[in-house]
């Protein structure tokens, strides 16, 4: 009968059959979602061959790549209450999309549910699963899985309503790491984050990326979040980790000259989260010093 509470948004860019694969899977299943795909620029005909392929997806063809800003778009598309976000080369398996719903709908100071990631072909989990799962971030009694203090977007379902409220995905930070700082301003906001056991979303890397490039942009991220949203001691400790952790290379410098060239903009907005969530996150800082899964190599 499918499930009209939920609706998908795919961000793609250069991946023609990568996307037309996603929405296939994503058309199948029983929750029959309306599914939003936005294109970021692609120069390979992805717009078009979702299109004629798959005429019930809306496609949003975009002239240039806004990154994470594309789900923002999307999510302006869409009047469901929830909204579930797929990269094109990940998936969401049969039932996850209700389920994620029914607790969203039980819990209306729940803003977002993170799923359990499997990675594909190999049906192993996800590396970070294990940091989801054992989350350090406390949270109140109510929440229905362990509380989160960051998400992964293209495996996760958000309350539509609290995503525009906190203004969506930061125009500025493009794409790598850009969960962090609106996961921060949700829960400044008085909302809430955790992970779910028994949603699942199916990964399968595309080869099609450029791993120096994310590398660096991450890097620069983190940088930017760091001094946007943590207070001045914090912002210290975390800036010295990471430069004497990361790799020294030239991906790193430039991810360390990018963040230092939005100096002027990161004075202008920054805004320390308020105390109470920044004591009840900065539990994760050591969590996130010893984790195999966020490193920033390749």
């Amino acid at each position: 009968m499918g499930d009209s509470r939920v609706g998908v948004v795919v961000i793609t860019w250069q991946r023609r059959d990568e996307a037309l694969t996603c929405v296939e899977r994503l058309l199948a299943l029983p929750e029959q979602p309306h599914v939003v795909l936005v294109d970021n620029g692609s120069q390979d005909g992805t717009a078009d061959a979702v299109r004629e392929r798959f005429p019930a997806v809306e496609v949003v063809a975009l002239g240039e790549n806004l990154g994470a800003v594309g789900r923002n778009i999307g999510v302006r598309r869409l009047r469901t209450p929830y909204v579930a976000f797929c990269d094109d080369d990940t998936w969401w398996a049969p039932g996850s999309l209700a389920r994620a719903a029914d607790v969203l709908d039980a819990h209306p100071r729940l803003a977002l549910v993170n799923a359990r990631i499997v990675v594909e072909p190999s049906g192993r989990e996800d590396p970070i699963v294990a940091e989801l799962r054992d989350s350090p971030v406390p949270g109140p009694d109510w929440l229905p899985g362990p509380a989160l203090g960051s998400f992964l977007a293209g495996a996760s379902v958000v309350r539509r309503d609290a995503f525009e409220q906190a203004g969506g995905f930061h125009t500025r930070l493009w794409l790598g790491g850009e969960e962090e700082l609106l996961a921060t301003d949700l829960l400044a906001a008085g909302w809430e984050l955790c992970y779910l056991e028994d949603l699942t979303a199916h990964h399968r890397a595309s080869l099609l990326r450029d791993a120096g490039h994310r590398r660096r942009v991450g890097l620069r991220n983190t940088l930017w979040f760091t001094w946007l949203r943590r207070p001045a001691g914090a912002a210290i400790r975390r800036t010295y980790f990471l430069a004497t952790t990361v790799p020294r290379d030239r991906t790193s410098l430039l991810g360390a000259l990018d963040a230092v060239r939005g100096l002027g903009w990161l004075v202008a907005d920054r805004r320390p989260r308020p105390a109470v969530v920044e004591a009840r996150l900065a539990r994760l800082d050591e969590a996130q010093r010893r984790s195999l899964a966020r490193r920033y190599v390749g």
